[in-house]
């Protein structure tokens, strides 16, 4: 059973709410979380943005 990467729970596979992103499908339990999830995906799956080393 899939995850709501931004609440935790678990989300059933016929969710209304699911987004695509980096070719990965993401379910969620609301609208909300989905929202959430689509304005910053990055914050919710853990990527990093590079950082530029010190000189």
């Amino acid at each position: 059973m899939p995850i709501d990467v931004v609440c935790w729970m678990h989300v059933d596979i016929t969710a209304e709410h699911t987004s695509e992103y980096m070719d990965q499908k993401y379910y969620f339990c609301s609208s909300k979380c989905k929202k959430e999830f689509d304005d910053a995906p990055d914050r919710y799956l853990g990527v990093k943005s590079p950082m530029k080393m010190p000189e």
